[in-house]
């Protein structure tokens, strides 16, 4: 039991660390000279970044991301306490059901908000507020990273809503 409750623990750590690091790295979109993300757009040649801000077309999409990648992140750092909490106050043979739908909500946050962006790019990238062209591009490993936290965000919320409390 002490064997699954540690791969548990390390398993909805790993998807905390995927939703930081996908919400805060500058990679969802990436090209030959700039990277971009949710937050900004950044030159690779001159190191400068500029600011995603109301001035963009697409600007409400972009802030429909960023508010459910925040989200899920927070989301996913509460299943975690309640978790603990629910470790030493449930009694024995309980479910986690709470930790669960916490769990299940982040990963129902992180989906929207790769799908938004999924959705979306084609018309956040063809802004002509940008300085630089970052139409012709690819998806970066964050944006990876997003739909990774989903996957790994909807397996441990099922596994909490399985797990029995036992000795």
């Amino acid at each position: 039991m002490l064997i699954l409750l540690a791969f548990i623990i390390v398993f909805h750590i790993t998807s905390a660390a995927l939703l930081f690091i996908s919400t805060i790295d500058n990679a969802w979109w990436v090209g030959g000279n700039f990277y971009t993300d949710v937050w900004r757009v950044c030159a690779t040649n001159t190191t400068t970044c500029m600011a995603i801000t109301d001035q963009f077309k697409e600007y409400q999409s972009i802030q429909a991301v960023q508010a459910t990648m925040i989200l899920s992140t927070i989301f996913c750092c509460v299943a975690f306490l309640v978790f603990i909490l629910q470790l030493f106050r449930l009694k024995q043979g309980e479910r986690f059901v709470l930790t669960s739908i916490i769990q299940l909500l982040s990963c129902l946050c992180v989906m929207i908000a790769a799908s938004i962006y999924t959705d979306r790019h084609e018309e956040l990238h063809k802004s002509l507020e940008y300085r630089i062209d970052v139409s012709e591009g690819r998806y970066g490993y964050s944006f990876v990273l997003a739909w990774i936290a989903f996957a790994f965000t909807l397996i441990s919320g099922v596994m909490y809503l399985i797990l029995r409390k036992r000795k």
